[in-house]
């Protein structure tokens, strides 16, 4: 006889039931937006399905993947590294290129030392959870990335969210709140990765020194995006790193960085605790040495190659404007991430088909990802792009989107 189905396995059952019945559906009637793979990649040119599309959701910010320095920087650690490490770094996986890119890491951020993780996500939540404990209090923006989210409830400090970007609401929960004895810790994206807007950090520190709270930011999209020379929010807003206004300093290896994992940086003493604290260092394998070397060199044509980022805000302004004009919500974006506001999914999901249709590569955001009635293409801009392609991306989009009457005709 066969066993009956605990009510447990029920729910979990008819959780996946769902969600396949969902995905078939999608693919069915050709809507199913995600992980197609690639077959090229050249640049802002990739070819999907035999395909070729202009790429309009690429983290590649710079356009610095494929670059011959970065590759063959890649190259050169096979050659002496092979393609992997003996284990974790904290045992017998750490090698010089580690140690170099850490380097180039704190030299890059003005910071006295820095850990390379190997990813950004375990970066975020494995520092949170190993910082943060019972007696603690965190302060999260309400839509930060779901690595920061679960450090804090990992942590099993006491977790506050204030309203998204919202000053007033920060200055009520760093006020209304107690350590009992432990410590503050105030946390936000740089730039928001569903929105592209930016926190108001000059506000922030200044409630952070007002009610002696730590403050840690993570700079994922930000990196190589903000800043004249593209070393971040604290360039953007102008205030001098070496003040030490940021007390935790997070970033991505694999957005404008074309590689993977990610880093804290920050004082000497914050680095060694992570380094023999932090679940996810002591007990992942190390970033893969042609990675580390990829990533290393990666900051150095950042400051070697300054044009890149002049080139990227010049795209991403032209690109936002432009959209605004002819009648997208794009919410508050600053950045090269822009939210172009669909509200219905099922609209999302036509127009992203339409538009691979016609050879343009976007994806898009569906709820829980981002609130009710908010789903959205979030499309993103490059160095790479040049302004013809922006064109023929709008144009595209404006055409689809009227259509749909997502836009006005």
């Amino acid at each position: 006889m066969k066993k009956p189905i605990a009510p447990s396995e029920k729910t979990l059952l008819s959780r996946v039931e769902i969600l396949n019945q969902r995905i078939q559906e999608a693919k069915k009637y050709d809507l199913y937006p995600y992980m197609h793979s690639s077959d090229a990649v050249e640049g802002v040119h990739v070819t999907v399905h035999g395909r070729p599309m202009l790429q309009f959701a690429s983290y590649s910010y710079l356009d610095l993947l494929g670059h011959p320095k970065i590759n063959t920087a890649a190259k050169n650690a096979i050659d002496e590294f092979g393609t992997g490490t003996h284990g974790v770094r904290f045992l017998a996986g750490t090698t010089r290129v580690h140690l170099e890119l850490e380097k180039k890491i704190a030299s890059f951020k003005k910071t006295e030392a820095a850990v390379a993780i190997a990813s950004g996500y375990g970066a975020n939540f494995g520092t949170i959870s190993s910082l943060m404990g019972r007696h603690d209090v965190v302060i999260s923006d309400k839509i930060n990335h779901a690595s920061i989210v679960d450090g804090c409830i990992l942590s099993r400090a006491q977790f506050v969210r204030f309203d998204h970007n919202d000053m007033a609401a920060l200055e009520r929960a760093l006020d209304s709140t107690s350590a009992k004895g432990g410590v503050k810790l105030v946390v936000a994206d740089a730039v928001f990765s569903m929105d592209g807007d930016i926190i108001n950090l000059p506000e922030v520190i200044r409630l952070c020194r007002k009610f002696k709270a730590l403050l840690m930011i993570d700079e994922a999209h930000s990196l190589g995006v903000l800043g004249k020379k593209g070393h971040g929010i604290e360039e953007h807003f102008g205030i001098d790193p070496a003040e030490g206004l940021i007390d935790i300093k997070m970033g991505t290896l694999s957005k404008t960085i074309p590689s993977i994992g990610g880093y804290i940086a920050g004082s000497t003493q914050l680095v060694n605790y992570l380094r023999h604290s932090i679940r996810p260092f002591i007990f992942s394998a190390a970033i893969p040495p042609p990675a580390a070397a990829a990533a290393k060199t990666a900051f150095e044509v950042i400051e070697d190659e300054p044009w890149r980022v002049e080139k990227l805000h010049k795209n991403a302004d032209y690109f936002l404007k432009t959209l605004q004009t002819r009648g997208f919500d794009t919410l508050k974006s600053q950045t090269a991430i822009v939210p172009i506001i669909i509200g219905d999914e099922a609209k999302a999901l036509e127009m992203t088909r339409l538009a691979r249709n016609e050879g343009i590569f976007i994806v898009p955001i569906l709820p829980p990802a981002v609130q009710p009635n908010t789903t959205r293409i979030r499309a993103t801009v490059t160095a790479g792009h040049s302004l013809q392609e922006i064109d023929r991306a709008i144009n595209t989009f404006e055409k689809i989107a009227k259509s749909l009457s997502i836009i006005r005709s």
